[in-house]
């Protein structure tokens, strides 16, 4: 039996952008969400897309206090009956637009520190976003390891260390640089905000990152938390792509902001496993 048979990862985004994030998380019968951005119903509708029902989940993880993170999580709670889990910080911050939940719901963790919810485990890294205590997620289910990373600030040490170990990455492509330069609806202030050590990864930041610290073990990449007034899907990829057109075992797609993105699962990474072993074969 080989180590595919054995790995039954399955995830997607079901919306990421500067307007909402919710990520999807199953292996082996464990079922997690990575914030909650988006309303619970339209999280119902997409994760139908892929035939998946709001059934039994084991956990909601909060990577931030921002709404585009937060806002319904409240309703997710009262809705799936899920523990949430984050930081104290992130709960004191977020908690007046949770509505009714009670505090033991709440299972605390220091950026830093991994949490295990049955054999998946979830590692948690501090970031430098200008929130409370924020951080991004690596879900590994003993075959898999699965990054959930954005809202990142800037490249620093940890991140470029995880990139080295994933299988699949959900990175931030947050903005293009022009277009953010010529964008007349935006105060100088904010784009300062954006551009800064706290603020959010470029296109090309973001794949030169890839480029120099990612490996091979690297199979898909999905774009993610692209900005709706200073990105666009076709310049993100346009940019990722050429960057990275020397690691040709990366299957570089987007992480849509009004959609799901695509289903990656065994036969998705059995795939690229397979277009790496066809290049070896020509190396």
């Amino acid at each position: 039996m080989d180590w595919f048979s054995l790995a039954v990862v399955n995830t997607f985004s079901l919306q990421s952008g500067s307007c909402g994030n919710c990520y999807y998380y199953e292996s082996g019968g464990v079922r997690l969400l990575f914030d909650a951005g988006i309303p619970f119903r339209r999280a119902c509708e997409r994760m139908a897309v892929y035939g998946i029902e709001p059934a039994e989940f084991h956990g909601l993880f909060i990577s931030h206090d921002h709404s585009d993170h937060t806002a319904c999580a409240g309703v997710f709670h009262r809705k799936l009956k899920v523990p949430i889990f984050c930081s104290r910080d992130t709960h004191e911050v977020m908690h007046r637009r949770l509505g009714k939940v009670c505090s033991s719901v709440f299972q605390y963790f220091t950026p830093g520190e991994a949490v295990t919810v049955g054999h998946v485990r979830v590692e948690t890294i501090p970031t430098p976003h200008d929130a409370a205590n924020p951080c991004a997620f690596i879900v590994d289910d003993g075959h898999y390891r699965v990054g959930i990373l954005t809202d990142l600030g800037h490249c620093f040490p940890a991140l470029c260390a995880a990139l080295a170990d994933l299988d699949v990455a959900f990175l931030e492509s947050n903005y293009d640089r022009d277009l953010l330069d010529r964008n007349p609806g935006y105060p100088e202030h904010l784009k300062s905000r954006i551009r800064g050590r706290h603020g959010h990864l470029e296109n090309l930041e973001s794949a030169e990152m890839v480029r120099d610290h990612a490996s091979e073990r690297l199979r898909i990449l999905l774009l993610s938390h692209l900005s709706q007034d200073n990105n666009s899907p076709g310049i993100a990829l346009k940019t990722a792509r050429r960057v990275l057109a020397r690691q040709r075992h990366i299957d570089v797609q987007v992480a849509p902001r009004d959609g799901v993105s695509m289903h990656v699962n065994r036969d998705a990474l059995r795939q690229r496993a397979g277009v790496q072993l066809t290049l070896d074969c020509f190396a």
